[in-house]
């Protein structure tokens, strides 16, 4: 029998990959890794920090740029070459087995439906991490993304159709296929499904987007006021799809306004806060909403202090704190 823990439970570790891509960061790629160490620093102030990097030469330069946190042995390099850095869709999903200890699921990965090739090295970093962290690795039949799965620790899931059940995905799977898979890898036994995705989200909706829990029962929703924005009617209907259930608790999470770069939306949501083991890291967009969302999380999670995150770099990759992030239990 296994069981995915949620977020909010120990974590032995976080696992993070090191901003390498000027693709995925044009122009900008620089204020991002800035960003990203500063993650990492708040990260290793809560619990230990494992950060792939591309080589041995980028090790040395990374080591050195976070070497007084890595001197305190709170941050780890190894030299995993990867294509891209978004650990939550490119890494294990770490459950509990009752027989095997903590095991790590290798999800099959194919870059969010074959939008982005290569992906070969994407697709082995859950067999590397498995190794480095010294769990036994279970390889699974259908393509997911972590991004994509929201539990509760108690079996319940949420996540949005169109992220698993896509023929550029699994084709010819329907749901009731990848209820079994899901059931069977992560002891899921109820699924909330939504249908929506945020605007300038390349993933066709993850959920940590849109809805993430904080407790088991209780929910927060990614809620756009303006009526005329496009990002108000689908994050209303999976609201509103939340709140038929009889047992949750449904509580809003603003929006931040549009931000956009080279004419082009990007998918902020304060949804993609991280749960470390101290701390909230809820993403930064430098505007008036972030001390409310700030303050909603914070006191949604007490003995944890919500800390902002700069994100308006790393959101030029079309992520931010959680999908960069990937908590190992324990």
């Amino acid at each position: 029998m296994r069981r995915m823990p949620a977020e909010w439970e120990r974590h032995a570790a976080t696992w993070v990959a090191w901003p390498h891509s000027s693709d995925t960061w044009p122009g900008c790629l620089a204020e991002a890794q800035a960003e990203f160490e500063a993650l990492v620093r708040v990260l290793a102030d809560s619990e230990p920090v494992h950060v792939l990097v591309q080589d041995e030469e980028i090790v040395r330069d990374v080591a050195e740029r976070l070497g007084d946190v890595a001197r305190l042995g709170r941050v780890r390099t190894h030299a995993v070459a990867t294509d891209d850095v978004w650990m939550r869709d490119i890494g294990p999903t770490f459950v509990e087995d009752e027989r095997d200890g903590t095991v790590a699921i290798d999800w099959v990965f194919n870059a969010w439906g074959g939008k982005y090739p290569p992906w070969e090295r994407d697709d082995a970093v859950a067999r590397h991490v498995a190794a480095l962290a010294g769990v036994p690795r279970v390889r699974s039949e259908i393509v997911a993304e972590g991004g994509a799965l929201e539990v509760d620790g108690r079996g319940t899931l949420i996540a949005t159709r169109a992220t698993l059940i896509d023929e550029r995905r699994n084709p010819g799977a329907g749901l009731a296929d990848v209820e079994h898979v899901l059931r069977d890898l992560l002891g899921v036994t109820r699924f909330v499904w939504l249908d929506g995705c945020i605007e300038g989200d390349d993933t066709d909706g993850h959920v940590d987007e849109i809805a993430r829990f904080v407790a088991p029962g209780r929910v927060v929703c990614a809620r756009e006021s303006n009526e005329r924005d496009p990002n108000h009617e689908p994050l209303e209907r999976c609201r509103a799809r939340l709140l038929a259930e009889p047992d949750l608790e449904v509580i809003d999470l603003p929006m931040p306004p549009p931000i956009e770069a080279d004419g082009e939306r990007l998918p902020a949501s304060y949804a993609n806060f991280y749960v470390a083991n101290a701390a909230v890291l809820v993403p930064a967009f430098g505007d008036d909403s972030d001390v409310q969302a700030l303050d909603i999380l914070g006191g949604l999670f007490p003995g944890r202090k919500a800390l902002p995150i700069p994100s308006r770099a790393l959101l030029r990759g079309l992520g931010s704190v959680h999908c960069l992030t990937q908590q190992q239990p324990g």
